[in-house]
């Protein structure tokens, strides 16, 4: 048994070792990051207690050898390893790096936090997310790995059909990321909630996407419209044939998102009352347009505003005999003369 010698973080210095040549295992790609490689090391030495060398080469994609050149590096280092023939490679015991407090509720909120970012965000932040959530763990102290671990597993994230965010909405979301980081204009075919006079919904737009926002489970793009000549939004769901453009914009220096508020057009206000058997449900589908709701003695009475009556035709309607539409009366007329129609279909 080998003991390498104790350090400070601050004195750690990989610079000479960036520049020992690459084993062929390693791929084709040239240099490689070894301080990222070797930071690595070490938190999974603390996440696991013990690792051979084999198991480390098969986790970073390496060769045994390079892992052993690794070790050395962190030797000259004076990361305090612990070699053991037959047995692996250790950490000394006490060893944390770096030295962060976290209590468990901390620590559950961040791991949580991971979990969404990984479920609702794009590929590349989803696999940032699962290695940070690894990184967290490791510099946990094992009392708090354990009652967070404990505490989390009685908690669950579950993504309903509706509020999940699909393949392509997420490729999107990356692309669309990179756009807004480089400032370059996009292309994309748009699906329309509302079909023009000739009934045509499809349309093709070209935008300076300023930020993304994360809506009732939604991504939503805040771009300026070159076909409106206005700041627009558009759901990621609704895009088709997304493209990068070499066009480069600039936002306007007094954009913020943060602070951005849209202007609210929905100056249409209708009024439902929905049986008092499903109001509970009524309440709990959380439409979006949806601004209040009272009791009545015949049940609830739900109040929305919308930008056009067609908004909330299908949302009404999925609720069957369970609501009437109370006002306006041209809602009401909508309402029945669809139903009508669907009667001839049957």
């Amino acid at each position: 048994m080998s003991l390498i010698r104790a350090f400070s973080l601050d004195e750690m210095r990989f610079a000479d070792y960036d520049n020992v040549p690459v084993d062929s295992k390693e791929g084709s790609g040239g240099k490689v990051n070894k301080t990222d490689r070797l930071l690595a090391i070490v938190l999974e030495l603390q996440r696991h207690k013990v690792m051979r060398a084999e198991d480390l080469a098969a986790a970073f994609e390496t060769s045994v050898r390079t892992i052993y050149r690794d070790m050395q590096a962190l030797s000259e280092a004076g990361v305090p390893i612990i070699g053991s023939t037959g047995q692996g490679y250790s950490l000394m015991e006490g060893y944390f790096l770096p030295p962060v407090s976290f209590t468990v509720e901390e620590a559950v909120t961040m791991l949580i936090g991971m979990d969404f970012i990984e479920q609702k965000f794009d590929s590349d932040y989803g696999a940032k997310a699962r290695a940070s959530r690894g990184k967290v763990e490791a510099i946990l102290p094992e009392n708090v790995r354990n009652e967070a671990n404990r505490v989390r597993k009685s908690m669950r994230l579950l993504t309903s059909g509706k509020d999940a965010v699909k393949e392509q909405e997420k490729e999107y979301l990356e692309r669309i990321r990179d756009a807004i980081l480089e400032e370059r204009k996009i292309s994309f075919r748009y699906m329309k909630s509302a079909p023009e006079p000739d009934g045509n919904r499809q349309s093709s737009r070209v935008a300076e996407p300023y930020g993304l926002v994360l809506n009732q489970g939604a991504w939503m793009l805040v771009a300026h419209c070159e076909l409106r000549q206005e700041i627009r939004h558009f759901r990621l769901s609704r895009m088709s044939e997304l493209h990068v453009l070499e066009c480069r914009f600039h936002v306007p220096s007094d954009f913020n998102l943060h602070d951005y508020k849209p202007s609210d057009d929905r100056d249409i206000s209708i009024t439902i009352l929905a049986n008092p058997d499903i109001a509970d449900k009524v309440i709990e589908s959380n439409n979006y347009f949806m601004t209040g709701t009272e009791e009545h003695p015949d049940g609830l009475l739900v109040k929305f505003r919308v930008r056009q009556p067609g908004d909330l035709l299908h949302w009404v309607l999925s609720w069957g005999a369970g609501v009437v539409v109370l006002e306006p009366e041209s809602f009401r007329r909508r309402v029945r003369i669809e139903v009508e129609n669907m009667l001839k279909r049957y």
